[in-house]
């Protein structure tokens, strides 16, 4: 069960986080981490953000949401959470 909550938590939480961070539907919000790291990754190209780049790949995650490829591999990380959470609780 920690599994299959791990994945579900991650993939409700990813496009939250992405909102919280600044990448939104409506682009990256002023004054956000996200229009922090586009700033440093235009300083860092020479003044553009490169497609496919982090901060381009978040911006279309935070825009459009995640596709179907990236709900899988967000749900695969999340179930491996859960299980490392409940097999270390079960140590403790």
């Amino acid at each position: 069960i920690a599994v299959t909550a791990g994945a579900g938590v991650a993939v409700v939480m990813a496009p939250v986080a992405l909102g919280a961070v600044g990448f939104t539907a409506a682009g990256i919000a002023a004054n956000s981490a996200a229009a922090g790291m586009m700033a440093s990754a235009a300083t860092a190209s020479g003044g553009g953000v490169l497609a496919g780049s982090i901060v381009a790949v978040l911006q279309s995650a935070g825009a459009a949401g995640l596709a179907g490829s990236t709900t899988a591999v967000v749900a695969g990380v999340g179930g491996a959470v859960g299980w490392l959470t409940a097999t270390a609780a079960a140590l403790i």
